[in-house]
């Protein structure tokens, strides 16, 4: 009992300290001071009064919101005498494969680098300033020359590091599992069985009404009582589709004020002002994904926006205190070595890889307005998307998801695993690509929205790897009958058909088990 208080009263302090230089505590002072001047509030019942001030006028509900916004992301509890590093990652391998992951990955843009004798970073010429201005917003009609640049890595590459992660701990011998000799993923964490899957996405059961299916639903007074807990509990059943962009905003805490949109101005400036090598790669990535995609050619511009000022953004460096990665360093020219000259490269601490644009595509749909579309995608992505592209035991982490996979089809769909496994098509290698990308890109629109709805509003990911087991699922008859992994990618190739909620909901709640 004591240490669970001791633990309420750190985690209280952290809030508290975290919140302290916010524009929030700021806005709540000035309010403070201002409601002094006002009748009701009385010097003997000052602190009663101020409070009460405060919840009538509708601050406290601010407060609330924000205190809500911080404890989503707050690292699982630990040990009060636990190292920094273990906050990130608790388990040393973990921490060891990560570590050298980095390195590849900084290699890998180091070299390319040193091939094509570009700097990491470059200040504009004026002309160039100006012409970059000029087109910001038709930078997709821009055609510069991307072949000598390649995708620093790919889901592909990825899965490699994944299926080679062992503990050293655990015993190889002859004890293993029956699981552990067929799935690709060889470490030994906890994931959930259906009976617990069923009682984490309670709200997804067969006679729960689904928005997006169940057109009878009523729209609770979530958003007037502006209460981000209840509309990211309201969101477990689907969003209206006309009240979506304001239920996100609400749940991730996002209400654009003028000294935000003036942010978002500063980052545009820091882009024009500064070329990065990363650029390059952010204008490659959306040539070869979201341009090509029939659904997000046409917000191309958009992704080049949003993706160039989050490759400036310092304040993403503040999700690494609970994300197993490191921001990678580099060196000013001439200092290499000297850690008083080391800056983060690229200043957000994040290289994207192949298909990192596909995160921000959907949330085109949603937001017009550039710089609350940035806010949405920067925040979905140090919740959320960091996950996924990092080495971590975290049960939302992208190692978890695959395990989860791979249990939940071994154990609920032993044929078909195991004669996918026969045949040389092991099922992980077919569905990672579409849970790295949290399936945008791979479903319709209006189905992947209605993913992403389940993934706010459990505050989880988990659901993906739940999805990728149904989709497999809902085709294990005509996968059952193909004869090699090209087959079996042809039977899967196609998802933009497929009903999310359907298949979510038979999969957990008409599975026997």
């Amino acid at each position: 009992m004591l240490q669970e208080e001791s633990d309420l009263s750190l985690i209280i302090a952290q809030i508290v300290q975290k919140l302290k230089g916010s524009n929030l505590y700021s806005q709540l002072e000035r309010q403070a001071w201002a409601s002094l001047q006002r009748p009701e509030i009385k010097l003997e019942s000052l602190k009663e009064d101020i409070k009460e001030f405060f919840k009538i006028s509708g601050w406290e509900k601010k407060l609330q919101n924000a205190v809500y916004s911080e404890l989503s992301v707050f690292p699982l509890p630990s040990h009060p005498a636990a190292p920094p590093e273990h906050l990130k990652e608790p388990l040393v391998y973990m921490r060891k494969a990560q570590g050298s992951w980095e390195k590849r990955i900084l290699k890998s843009l180091n070299s390319m680098c040193t091939e094509l004798s570009i700097p990491l970073a470059r200040k504009r010429p004026v002309g160039e300033q100006k012409e970059l201005l000029n087109k910001w917003n038709e930078m997709g009609t821009d055609e510069p020359d991307l072949s000598l640049f390649r995708p620093v890595y790919a889901p592909k590459d990825f899965l490699e590091v994944l299926i080679n992660l062992r503990n050293p701990n655990y015993e190889n011998g002859d004890s293993l599992s029956f699981r552990t000799h067929l799935g690709l993923i060889q470490v030994p964490l906890k994931v959930k069985d259906i009976p617990e899957l069923k009682e984490c996405f309670v709200e997804l059961g067969l006679n729960i009404g689904q928005l997006g299916i169940d057109d009878s639903t009523q729209v609770p007074p979530v958003l007037a009582e502006q209460d981000s807990a209840a509309a990211q509990q309201y969101i477990r059943q689907g969003s209206p589709t006309a009240l979506r962009a304001e239920l996100w905003a609400l749940i991730l805490n996002i209400s654009s004020q003028p000294e935000d949109v003036l942010y978002y101005e500063q980052l545009k400036t820091n882009v024009i002002q500064h070329d990065l090598l990363v650029d390059s790669l952010i204008y490659k990535d959306v040539k070869l994904t979201a341009s090509n995609d029939d659904y997000y050619f046409v917000f191309e511009d958009y992704l080049y926006q949003v993706l160039l000022c989050f490759s400036r953004d310092t304040s993403v460096l503040s999700h690494f205190a609970y994300n197993s990665a490191s921001p990678p360093k580099s060196y000013i020219r001439g200092k290499l070595g000297l850690e008083e000259y080391a800056v983060f490269y690229p200043p957000n601490g994040v290289i994207p890889f192949h298909g990192f644009s596909m995160y921000v595509a959907p949330l085109c749909f949603l937001y017009h307005e550039p710089s609350k579309l940035y806010q949405i995608f920067r925040e979905m992505y140090v919740r959320f998307f960091f996950r996924l592209h990092s080495i971590s035991s975290h049960p939302s982490g992208i190692v978890s998801l695959c395990l989860l996979f791979e249990t939940l089809l071994q154990t609920y769909l032993p044929q078909l695993f195991y004669h996918l496994r026969e045949i040389g098509a092991q099922p992980l290698r077919i569905s990672f690509k579409w849970m790295v990308r949290a399936f945008s890109g791979y479903l319709a629109t209006d189905q992947l929205l209605l993913l992403w709805d389940r993934i706010l509003g459990y505050n989880s990911l988990e659901i993906l790897a739940v999805l990728a087991a149904a989709v497999f699922a809902f085709r294990a008859v005509n996968l059952m009958e193909v004869t090699s992994l090209a087959a079996a990618e042809a039977v899967l190739a196609d998802l933009s058909t497929l009903k999310v909620m359907p298949l979510l909901q038979i999969f957990l709640f008409a599975t026997v088990t």
